[in-house]
């Protein structure tokens, strides 16, 4: 990439918000591996992986791959864009130990879920999150969202209700809405969002992996692990993450949010450069009464891979351990 493509990349930043994302979970258990008391309203639905695939058919047939790990009570991860379900495994792997049933899945286009061409609209990805919760019968469900991941969160409260969910989580969250409009001027400008675009659809290799620095921030990771998160950003669609930019774009969750009723928690790190937090995460927690924000110093986008530790501690507080 060129110095003056690298100069734009950085100025589109901004309209990376919502993009170079991902989302974790963690809960608590009492002894022995069963849930505590504090987290016996989460129940689970039906037996993990009795009689069914790795696929999930949406309601219009897009099949989208899931991971279910665990008989315990059900977490289910929403990636962020460009993304898929493995960016969990530090998450997964760690609760599943605890006694925890964790589910994640690819969103349509991404990773081994399939590219259907169309759908790249939070109401059909809210749609599609609720044919994952109803195929599986998931019910007391924690809901954990990065980056883009909240705002479907937002959109299947508000368009499906709360009858199976018990929490929910919001790490980094494009919430409540990253655009700039007449009554939110300092929002990105649509045109960012369009120059991000055409510099995708001239090289999207390298407009991606470009962003590995601004997803990770000052915290050091290994070459092994931008080389992870490269090979997962280049498996998604083409087509998925032009559509879902500009979606992200064009969304307003500000009408979504009184949806949350539920006890929920706002993770957001005050370095983050694609969501900056006074944009989106302190103005989610003015919003959604009752919720609680727990503000990452020097925290990045991707706090969830660069500040795991301590994520997962205040996901298993949330939860009760």
């Amino acid at each position: 990439m060129s110095a003056i493509d690298r100069r734009q990349a950085l100025i589109s930043g901004a309209a990376l918000a919502g993009g170079f994302g991902l989302a974790a979970a963690t809960a608590c258990t009492g002894s022995g591996g069963v849930p505590s008391a504090a987290a016996a309203p989460l129940t689970g639905g039906a037996v993990p992986g009795a009689g069914r695939g790795p696929f999930i058919e949406g309601r219009d047939g897009a099949q989208l791959f899931h991971l279910d790990w665990g008989t315990g009570a059900p977490i289910v991860f929403l990636h962020a864009w460009a993304l898929n379900a493995e960016l969990w495994e530090y998450q997964m792997t760690a609760l599943v130990e605890r006694g925890w049933r964790c589910i994640a899945y690819d969103r349509r286009g991404h990773g081994r879920s399939s590219d259907p061409g169309r759908g790249y609209d939070f109401d059909t990805l809210a749609d599609d999150l609720a044919a994952v919760l109803d195929r599986l019968d998931l019910r007391g469900v924690t809901l954990v969202g990065h980056s883009m991941g909240g705002g479907e969160i937002a959109r299947y409260l508000s368009r499906h209700g709360r009858a199976r969910i018990a929490r929910a989580v919001l790490a980094s969250s494009i919430t409540p809405l990253v655009g700039k409009k007449p009554d939110n001027p300092d929002g990105t400008d649509p045109s960012q969002y369009e120059a991000l675009i055409a510099m995708i659809k001239q090289d999207r290799p390298a407009v991606l992996t470009g962003g590995i620095s601004l997803f990770v921030g000052d915290r050091a990771v290994s070459p092994a692990m931008s080389q992870w998160l490269t090979a997962q950003f280049l498996r998604s669609s083409p087509r998925a993450v032009i559509e879902l930019m500009r979606a992200i774009a064009a969304a307003d969750f500000r009408p979504d949010l009184p949806a949350f009723t539920i006890p929920t928690l706002i993770v957001h790190g005050d370095a983050d450069q694609l969501n900056p937090i006074d944009k989106t995460g302190r103005r989610t927690a003015q919003a959604i009464r009752g919720s609680e924000l727990k503000v990452y110093q020097g925290g990045p986008h991707g706090l969830t891979i660069t500040d795991r530790d301590r994520f997962n501690q205040d996901l298993l507080a949330l939860l009760g351990g």
